[in-house]
């Protein structure tokens, strides 16, 4: 792994345990955001249990409206945190070279 403007390449070992760094920093993110998810979406038939004695419609609401935002919420911070961890990694290799 070389950047363009040095002339001087990362060693090998360095340059597999950056990428190394940067895909367990990626799986982790994307981990983290699953369970998100996993809970938030899990969670709604307890919800709707609670929600239909308010109103009957309450469900169809959560799950209709509700449900698109909250993921599309998460696919915008996955994309966020994974573009600081690639300027982090892009940082961490610029500065041993």
């Amino acid at each position: 792994m070389r950047d363009l403007g040095r002339s001087r390449p990362l060693s090998p070992e360095l340059s597999d345990a950056l990428i190394k760094g940067l895909i367990q920093a990626q799986l982790r993110l994307a981990l983290r955001l699953s369970l998100v998810v996993a809970v938030g979406l899990g969670g709604l038939p307890l919800l709707f249990h609670f929600a239909r004695q308010i109103h009957p419609a309450v469900p169809w609401v959560l799950l209709g409206v509700l449900a698109y935002p909250f993921l599309f919420l998460v696919g915008y911070a996955y994309v966020r945190f994974a573009e600081q961890n690639e300027r982090d990694f892009a940082a961490l290799v610029k500065r041993d070279t």
